[in-house]
């Protein structure tokens, strides 16, 4: 008696698909109820969920886990558009549960992947399939831009406006709101983060897709062209359609823009002196938006009062240069200690540091380091000098060079062989294209070793300029940012101006700095 399951999968959740879908449980329970050989194992169902790709299909992949325990001996499915229009994964899972032993058979195809010829049948039936799922990408998009230029809106809900039947309306709650951010941001002259904290402490709810009010919201609000009436659409683009993943448009895909599209929620010389002061303001509201890990200190410096972490500042000055500073994220946020409308205390009252006199505390920290210098520098160089060093009797060129005239050789040996019809073309031809492509091979890896060879002639010069650069950092004398973030495990903010500094080699022995900023 075979096990023997069935797999089923409608592409949306429309009702009618919906009854189709029961329609075909119906239909694989009682076709292999009716094989006196088969006894019925589970009926694995996927419903609106795309077959070009296998990932997001989560009854498909839990069959493919159970056959790999063999609950199953056979797997019945209606035709390979259901299984897979993804060629690749057609033959990736068919092979798979071949080799366990367990036959897909394709009903409207009539293919059973256990049969010799099931391969071949099974890849040009697929590529069909995927071919046609390809054509209807294309037409749904194309009708999609179609429609996006006669102005309808394709997207969600958002802050004022309410999307209806491809139309967007004015919601006057979040219009308030809107109309609120744009004259604190231009009128009061308020910058992003404090704008969000005072919405916050305000209780003013968010969008319902928005967890909380943040500075990068507030810039998404201050940018959005909508507010003034404007709709830009394709801002986003799908590249495969194989994987429906989608990417910023970054001028990959032509925009559809269309001006004064709908009834404006701010007037237009307010959305412009907003585009204005951002720019003015640039890069200070970028760089707090975009904020990284790459910095040296960046999650590393810890806030002695409220434990919190410290987040990096950058301000403009009027001579045009950057000022970099960090501030512990709780007073970044909320201001100086307070109680908030709600009864909580919120805020912290630590004070900022600047970026460059973190700097020459970690430079302190490492000219004190309690080791001996000298020592550091001369096993280091020894490493490096080690990599660098090259072995003169290395007579790998030579080796290569007699593989490549071996090569050669077989390929002459080759074409005496065809010119004689000992071999045919086709026999030729693969033969002629290994021996080509090992000789590419032998010669780029000699080429190589020739660039190596040539580089480690002036090993002396660069082990000289590595020792000097060693011994700098290691003397505190320039600063590395990859460097100094390595060895440093964190820096632990007090009041009244003390610092504990962790470093990864002494992680019990914090080094302290008491009032360093202060002299």
């Amino acid at each position: 008696m075979k096990r023997v399951a069935a797999y089923c999968r409608v592409s949306t959740e429309h009702e009618d698909q919906a009854n189709s879908l029961l329609s075909q449980k119906k239909y694989f329970s009682e076709y292999i109820e009716r094989n006196p050989l088969w006894e019925l194992s589970e009926v694995y169902v996927d419903e609106g969920i795309t077959g070009t790709s296998t990932k997001k299909r989560r009854s498909f992949n839990r069959m493919i886990a159970d056959a790999q325990v063999h609950c199953f001996d056979l797997i019945v499915t209606k035709e390979i558009s259901r299984f897979a229009r993804n060629t690749l994964d057609s033959i990736f899972y068919t092979r798979k549960l071949k080799e366990l032993g367990i036959g897909v058979i394709f009903m409207n195809d009539n293919i059973n992947t256990l049969d010799p010829d099931a391969e071949l049948r099974l890849t040009i039936m697929s590529s069909i399939a995927q071919e046609e799922s390809r054509k209807t990408s294309d037409r749904v998009k194309w009708g999609q831009k179609r429609r996006m230029e006669q102005g309808v809106v394709f997207g969600r809900d958002m802050l004022g406006y309410d999307l209806k039947d491809g139309k967007l309306f004015i919601n006057e709650d979040g219009a308030e709101i809107v109309r609120l951010i744009f004259h604190k941001f231009v009128n009061e002259d308020k910058g992003t983060h404090v704008i969000a904290r005072e919405l916050r402490e305000a209780g003013i709810p968010t969008a319902t897709y928005m967890k909380k009010w943040t500075n990068t919201v507030i810039l998404r609000i201050l940018r959005n062209e909508k507010y003034c009436g404007d709709l830009i659409q394709k801002k986003t683009f799908t590249p495969s359609y194989l994987n429906h993943e989608k990417k910023y448009n970054r001028g990959e895909e032509e925009f559809v823009v269309l001006r004064d599209h709908h009834e404006p929620i701010i007037d237009r010389e307010m959305f412009d002196k907003a585009q204005r002061e951002l720019k003015r303001r640039s890069p200070v509201e970028e760089q707090k938006a975009k904020h990284s890990n790459r910095y040296c200190f960046s999650g590393k410096i810890k806030c002695g009062v409220c434990s919190r972490t410290f987040v990096s500042r950058t301000k403009k000055r009027e001579d045009g240069s950057l000022y970099k500073a960090w501030r512990c994220y709780e007073g970044a946020n909320h201001g100086g200690r307070h109680t908030d409308k709600a009864g909580n205390e919120i805020g912290c009252d630590n004070r900022s540091v600047n970026d460059n006199d973190m700097k020459l505390v970690m430079q302190q920290v490492v000219k004190n380091l309690p080791m001996d210098k000298e020592a550091v520098i001369d096993n280091l160089c020894k490493v490096v000098g080690s990599v660098l060093k090259t072995d003169a009797k290395d007579d790998r060129p030579g080796k290569l060079q007699a593989r490549i005239d071996t090569l050669g050789q077989k390929k002459r040996s080759l074409i005496e062989l065809y010119l004689n019809k000992d071999i045919g073309k086709s026999d030729f031809q693969q033969m002629s294209e290994k021996y080509d492509a090992e000789i590419e091979a032998a010669e780029e890896e000699r080429a190589t070793l020739s660039e190596y060879k040539g580089l480690c002639q002036e090993q002396d010069q660069l082990l000289r300029q590595t020792a000097d650069t060693i011994r700098a950092l290691t003397c505190g004398d320039i600063w590395d940012d990859t460097f100094y973030r390595h060895i440093l495990d964190k820096i632990v903010v007090h009041e009244n101006n003390v610092l504990d500094v962790h470093l990864h080699m002494l992680p019990d022995k914090p080094l302290k700095f008491i009032n360093y900023f202060d002299k």
